[in-house]
């Protein structure tokens, strides 16, 4: 196999599938609409705050990588939301679909044989679109695993189809 290829199945792989983790969709999958907010003492976020986290930050790397004219957002303020439960269950919606959307436009991106992914993207003279794809996949392996912990903490997970 080509090694330039493998890397692009593996780097897709890793942004996508259910390997050493469970996925971003499996996590928050039937996730109760009247406990999306809920905060344990022991834990500072609630699944809502962790699950827009995570739409803001790998669309914030979408654009760096995207666009020569890239300005980074407030850190921390524009990467987390104000409240710990979302306004309505349409936001709930909303985000969890993005972050699918954007997911996807990321593998577009890992995918397109004109991209070379050892090179800088266009708003940066360091950072490669490896680099970039690899930070989303830690990134949000790493809020996954905190959503699971906080469902587990609230005693929902494993999730259940009929939990609403």
């Amino acid at each position: 196999m080509d090694p330039n290829a493998a890397l692009r199945s593996h780097l897709t792989d890793l942004l996508t599938a259910r390997q050493a983790h469970c996925t971003f969709a499996d996590a928050v999958a039937h996730m109760p609409t009247g406990r999306r907010g809920d905060r344990l003492e022991s834990l500072p976020y609630s699944v809502w705050e962790l699950a827009e986290h995570i739409r803001r930050a790998q669309r914030d790397i979408l654009d760096y990588c995207r666009a020569p004219d890239y300005e980074a957002a407030d850190w921390p303020h524009d990467y987390w939301p104000d409240a710990p439960a979302p306004s309505t269950p349409t936001a709930w919606d909303a985000s969890v679909a993005q972050v699918q959307t954007d997911q996807e436009a990321l593998c577009d991106l890992v995918t397109d044989e004109t991209i070379d992914l050892y090179e800088t993207v266009p708003s940066s003279d360091e950072h490669t679109y490896l680099r970039e794809v690899m930070l989303v996949a830690d990134h949000t392996a790493y809020h996954v695993g905190q959503i699971v912990t906080v469902r587990r903490a609230l005693g929902l997970w494993p999730p259940s189809g009929d939990a609403e």
